[in-house]
């Protein structure tokens, strides 16, 4: 099993991507948030569940999946 997956960039996949994008991004907010507007909204915290989420089902997908298992089919 190759834990590179789970955090060299070239090895992700786009769950991942998306989910530590969002991640980074939803941090930044909460950054901006709370040092310039002194609060943030109710329920934001659940942003980092669900990126989280997300997250995990993506590595479980890029550890157990098969490989070049994109779920298209290419006929040229």
């Amino acid at each position: 099993m190759d834990f590179s997956k789970l955090y060299r960039p070239s090895a992700l996949n786009s769950f991942q991507f998306i989910a530590l994008t969002g991640l980074l991004m939803s941090a930044g907010a909460h950054l901006i948030l709370h040092f310039f507007v002194g609060r943030t909204p109710a329920g934001f915290n659940w942003l980092y569940v669900c990126w989280t989420a997300l997250y995990i089902a993506g590595t479980l997908r890029n550890l157990f999946g098969k490989p070049n298992d994109s779920g298209h089919h290419h006929h040229h």
